[in-house]
């Protein structure tokens, strides 16, 4: 299974013949390069979105209809979507799973906010969501935008990810030293990769407070458009 970072939130998720793009932001991403833009989204075979941001759903709606591939995600934005842009979705919500090629997705709480941008200014858009995705043996939380939330202690007890891919840049998000402290006390992750981190001054520029805070777990600072292997 291949994880390859496209910037901020964003990544590509390949496991055997399925390609999941998971917010994928590109037009206005610094950190992803328009020439790399074709090769991030290759051969995708699904998007799946967290939440409404423009920082994680500017592009969905048209990737999905030039590439003729459904978006996954909260049931409301998905089906708010599917009648306003007539692409297909799947809508489902927190609690429900579905395979998505062979790739096992739960929907999990997080905790944030969920908004496109209006005319009238900022519309509610379904709510904020993470994933627990299951592939080729691996469990991998994928936490979306959130602070820390109590429900942590339950979702690693429940679904025992080894994989945490967190939001860490602080300001909208946990910063590094509380993604660090969420993960050792509500997880027993192997592997910890950041995100949502880099992207603006206003965000952490690394992850040295994370892998502090982490002794004995292989934090690995992706670099974009460098495939990790799970």
């Amino acid at each position: 299974m291949k994880l390859t970072w496209l910037g901020h939130g964003s990544f590509r998720l390949e496991s055997n013949e399925t390609i999941i793009l998971i917010d994928p932001w590109l037009n206005g991403n610094p950190m992803l390069p328009e020439d790399q833009h074709d090769a991030a989204t290759k051969g995708a075979t699904h998007i799946l979105l967290t939440h409404a941001h423009f920082d994680h759903a500017a592009d969905v709606v048209g990737l999905a209809r030039k590439m003729d591939i459904p978006m996954v995600g909260q049931f409301d934005l998905m089906s708010y979507w599917a009648d306003s842009e007539k692409i297909e979705t799947v809508g489902f919500n927190k609690g429900g799973t579905v395979d998505l090629g062979g790739i096992s997705v739960s929907m999990v709480r997080a905790d944030h906010s969920s908004t496109l941008a209006s005319d009238d200014g900022p519309k509610a858009a379904g709510s904020e969501v993470g994933y627990m995705i299951r592939a080729e043996g691996r469990v991998i939380y994928f936490s979306g935008d959130t602070d820390i939330m109590a429900d942590m202690e339950w979702l690693g007890e429940y679904y025992q990810p080894d994989v945490g891919i967190l939001s860490a840049g602080g300001h909208f998000t946990m910063d590094m030293k509380a993604a660090a402290w969420a993960a050792k006390k509500y997880f027993d992750f192997k592997t910890v990769i950041p995100m949502h981190y880099r992207t603006f001054p206003l965000l952490a520029q690394d992850a040295k407070d994370l892998r502090a805070g982490l002794p004995g777990v292989d934090v690995i600072e992706p670099e974009v458009m460098s495939a990790i292997e799970l």
